[in-house]
Parts: structure tokens; C-alpha cells; sequence
């Protein structure tokens, strides 16, 4: 979540040309929206429960799917979808949230330390959602593919967690993004929801672009094809493991 950078233009010092700049590649884009997707869908079908569980395992083999091509994804990926374009060294942290002019180089292009730590924790929550799903025993309509090669210790955690505090902590990590998004927004005037949708932000004109072309584009779709036949073989295993 990007916040505007720190004004340091004065009188004397001419405004830097601005122009158009790719930061969110169409294959990060469509993680985005897609994992958004993905997630109103499991907590919906979790919440009605019955029937639609089979759907929420499926919706969420589907998510594991996406958090593995983002992983990939932010190697290999667009320049500022990188995991390395938004790593923050505690200093550059601490200077952020003091607003002191950030030392760190384009800071403010992609992820900042505080949208850089929200990133993070919304894969670390999802996966551990997911990884707790493979392998959860319900006891009423629902056995994780996973769940015969798991031992019973960590079924036991898998199944108490993926229910109680797994929910808790992504509905909160949810309202919490929410709220960022709306305050940045009403307060900041700053939209951060526009540049995950047409992909580019109005940027200096020298800031370094996202590599976003069809080569590019090829390469994402096979490496989520890969994702995805991997989310089909896990569901698959559960079936000839006796779920």
C-alpha cells in the first residue's frame, strides 16, 4: 500500500516531469484481483458450511495455487513485484514511519515498508489457511487430501486453527487493510486501488519501469498453469489416500 512521497519541491527548484510509469504488471494485477476473488469466495462458503464445503477446499486449493505463483512471481516477475523492490531494512522502516525523506531509492513507487508488511502478512496467514486446510479432519464432512500422510498432533492443531484463530487473524488482517485503503483514500487523496487496475502510476519520468509485455505475459501464464495442475494433483491425492 503506497503512500504518496514526501513533498521536497521548493520554490526554487523546479517540479520533475511526470509521466505515466508501469508499476503492476497484467500478471500481478490479476493475482490481485483474483486472490481477492478467491477470498470473499471461502469465506462465504465456509460461513454456510453443509454442501458448500467441498466447494471452499476446492476455492481453496485454487488459493494455494495463486500464493505459489506469487511466490514464483515475485523472483522472476515485473521490476516492482519483486519481493527484492520491497524489502525494507528496519532503518528504512523506522524512517518511513517517522516521515523522515526515505533513504531507500523508489520507495514510494511500489510497495512501501507498511504495504511491504502487509503483503507479507497476507501470504503468511493464507498459506498457513491453506496448509492447515490439506490436512484438517472436520469429524462431520470434511477430510484435507493431505490428512493421511500428517500426524495426528498436527491434524489435532490444523483442525482447531484453520477453524478459530486462522479465520480470526485474516478476517482482522482483511478489516484492517480495508480501513488502510479507505483512509488513504478520504485522507491522503492518494487512490490505491486504481494503479492494481490500469497498472501504471503517475511517477517521475526517469522512475524505472515493470517489464509488462507479451513475452512476459507467456511466461506468467505457464508458470500459474504449472500452479495450478500442482493445486489439482494435491486434490487428486486425497482421493487415492482414502479421503
Amino acid at each position: 500500500m503506497p503512500l504518496p512521497p514526501p513533498s521536497s519541491t521548493t520554490s526554487d527548484t523546479p517540479p520533475h516531469p511526470m509521466a505515466a510509469v508501469r508499476v503492476w504488471d497484467l500478471p500481478t494485477r490479476l493475482f490481485h484481483w483474483s486472490l481477492v476473488l478467491s477470498v470473499v469466495a471461502l469465506i462465504i462458503s465456509g460461513q454456510i458450511g453443509g454442501n458448500a464445503i467441498d466447494l471452499h477446499a476446492k476455492i481453496g486449493i485454487a488459493v494455494g495455487a495463486l500464493l505459489l505463483f506469487r511466490v514464483i512471481w515475485g523472483i522472476v516477475g515485473g521490476r516492482w513485484s519483486r519481493f527484492a523492490s520491497f524489502i525494507y531494512s528496519p532503518t528504512n522502516t523506522l524512517q518511513y514511519l517517522r516521515g523522515q525523506t526515505p533513504a531507500h531509492p523508489h520507495m514510494n513507487v511500489g510497495h512501501n515498508p507498511l504495504g511491504a508488511l502487509s503483503v507479507f502478512a497476507a501470504l503468511g496467514i493464507l498459506a498457513l489457511q491453506v496448509g492447515s486446510g490439506l490436512i484438517i479432519d472436520d469429524e462431520i464432512a470434511f477430510v484435507g487430501p493431505l490428512n493421511a500422510l500428517a500426524p495426528a498432533e498436527w491434524v489435532s492443531w490444523a483442525s482447531g486453527w484453520h477453524r478459530s484463530g486462522g479465520k480470526v487473524l485474516l478476517l482482522a488482517w482483511m478489516a484492517i487493510h480495508i480501513a488502510a485503503i479507505v483512509f488513504y483514500a478520504a485522507i491522503q487523496h492518494h487512490n490505491l486501488v486504481k494503479p492494481m487496475l490500469t497498472g501504471d502510476k503517475e511517477l517521475p519520468i526517469d522512475t524505472p519501469s515493470s517489464r509488462d509485455d507479451l513475452v512476459t505475459r507467456g511466461w506468467a501464464l505457464v508458470l500459474l498453469a504449472a500452479c495450478v495442475v500442482l493445486g489439482i494433483w494435491l486434490w487428486q491425492l486425497g482421493y487415492a489416500t482414502g479421503m
